[in-house]
């Protein structure tokens, strides 16, 4: 071997040193990266772990046959849904979400969750009532479920994967591949990536964002809880009332209030009315009404994001009027829909998870203290009514699709809840209950037509004789 060759592989020989020290520090700064986001978030990405965000903690605890803690929701197409063509979008999409590839696991002193790796969970045609319990091993340990029904694809999430911003961001994704698949024409004209509007971060928004706190922001004096005779065991009653948007918006203008504040009120109202008559009362009709958190702190995460405010209505006299209830329940939700006031409520529960104390003591022990505090505060609400907001999509899928909607299942002391959700020009009310009457869902819909509302109405077919 002659000078030159020498010089050359010696030169090789260093480059090679140099390539290696170079993947060694890259190696070390990712692995630095990975414990810096699993201390910050909660996300161990070298052995595919997370921690529960700080809400999700409480439904492993609570979930059971009788109280699920499973919502819904689903789309309509302008087309019959194709089994096979779902699963095929499913097993395609799944792999892309990391939020919801995973199992739950028990350890000594939290849940957490596991990469899961199983094929995805198979697709069935609805056939039993909504918002079941979902049994890990009978789901291939998924925490959601997909099924169909002529036109509509139904996703049903155990909340603690996820809230409703989460679920659409996921069901959206699978609509849109399910299209794509149908119509092989329109894959060809948008690609076959995400849409940009979808986000995969998994970051603990409550963790990233709380602030030390010490004053408890939720309230735990009874409510006024619904009462009379209960559908049959495992039965589910579902209303839906659809109506124009731009309707709902005149009518709110006239009252001076957004829409979701007279949903509220009616909501409120028609509970007084039916309920205690118009009679007073010692104890208040509150709804409990999850704001979503993502708009005041500049989150894009699709993990439990959410917190829990009050609409309270306390009877103190005989025969409010609806406007008397209206001015009432407005004040009460604009005192605390504020970014002071949201950001308070979910410190509270942070910093007691944070708490070192806390953190130490056995899983057992610490689900007889949520249990506790759940009691207390599920007890304190009349009801839930959530928002999930207006639901937008990829230009291109809009001809294909024709409604969104959602509904939650019953928990503690609530059997009759509501879910508002909007596409387009339509907004869907819907009522989900295990109440034998309708009483205060019909009352809520003669008054949104008393205020010139059309409203369309179908159920699932439990309250068929009553509407």
């Amino acid at each position: 071997m002659d000078n030159s060759e020498k010089k050359a592989a010696k030169a090789q020989r260093i480059t090679e040193k140099q390539k290696a020290r170079q993947e060694k520090k890259a190696e070390k700064q990712q692995y630095k990266e990975a414990l810096k986001k699993e201390r910050r978030y909660g996300i161990n990405a070298r052995i595919g772990w997370e921690k529960l965000d700080n809400t999700a903690h409480v439904f492993p605890v609570i979930a059971g046959e009788s109280m699920s803690n499973v919502y819904r929701i689903f789309v309509t197409l302008h087309e019959e849904v194709d089994k096979n063509l779902l699963q095929q979008a499913l097993n395609m999409v799944l792999p892309k979400f990391d939020g919801f590839n995973v199992r739950l696991r028990m350890g000594v002193f939290w849940y957490y969750f596991e990469e899961n790796g199983k094929p995805a969970p198979k697709v069935r045609e609805e056939s039993a009532y909504p918002c079941r319990y979902i049994v890990q091993n009978r789901n291939r340990s998924y925490l959601f479920r997909i099924t169909y029904y002529k036109r509509r694809i139904n996703l049903e999430v155990f909340h603690v994967l996820t809230d409703g911003m989460g679920g659409i961001n996921f069901l959206k994704e699978l609509t849109y591949q399910y299209l794509r698949l149908a119509h092989p024409a329109l894959g060809e004209q948008t690609g076959d990536h995400l849409s940009a509007d979808t986000s995969l971060n998994r970051e603990d928004s409550f963790l990233k964002n709380y602030k030390k706190s010490h004053a408890k922001g939720y309230k735990t004096q009874k409510a006024y809880l619904f009462k009379g005779e209960k559908l049959r065991a495992g039965e589910f009653g579902v209303i839906h009332g659809t109506m124009s948007v731009k309707a709902l918006k005149e009518v709110a203008h006239r009252y001076e209030v957004s829409i979701n504040e007279y949903l509220v009120s009616v909501f409120i109202y028609s509970v007084y009315t039916e309920c205690l008559h118009k009679m007073p009362s010692d104890k208040p009709i509150r709804a409990a009404v999850p704001v979503n958190l993502r708009p005041f702190f500049d989150s894009v995460t699709t993990r439990n994001f959410f917190a829990m405010v009050s609409a309270e209505f306390l009877p103190e006299k005989e025969d409010y009027s609806f406007t008397e209830v209206l001015a009432i329940v407005r004040e009460s939700l604009r005192e605390q829909i504020t970014r002071e006031h949201l950001e308070d409520l979910f410190s509270y529960n942070v910093s007691n998870e944070k708490h070192l104390i806390a953190r130490a003591v056995p899983l057992f022990l610490k689900n007889m203290a949520i249990r506790y505090v759940y009691t207390r505060s599920a007890l304190a609400n009349t009801t839930t009514l959530t928002n999930i907001g207006n639901i937008s999509v990829v230009k291109e899928y809009e001809p294909y699709i024709r409604m969104f909607g959602a509904f939650l299942a019953m928990s503690k002391g609530q059997t009759l809840k509501g879910t508002i959700c909007s596409y387009g020009d339509s907004l869907m009310f819907t009522f989900s209950s295990i109440l034998a009457d309708t009483v205060v869902q019909r009352a809520f819909f003669r008054k949104l037509a008393e205020d010139g509302l059309e409203v369309a109405i179908e159920s699932n077919g439990v309250y068929n004789e009553q509407m």
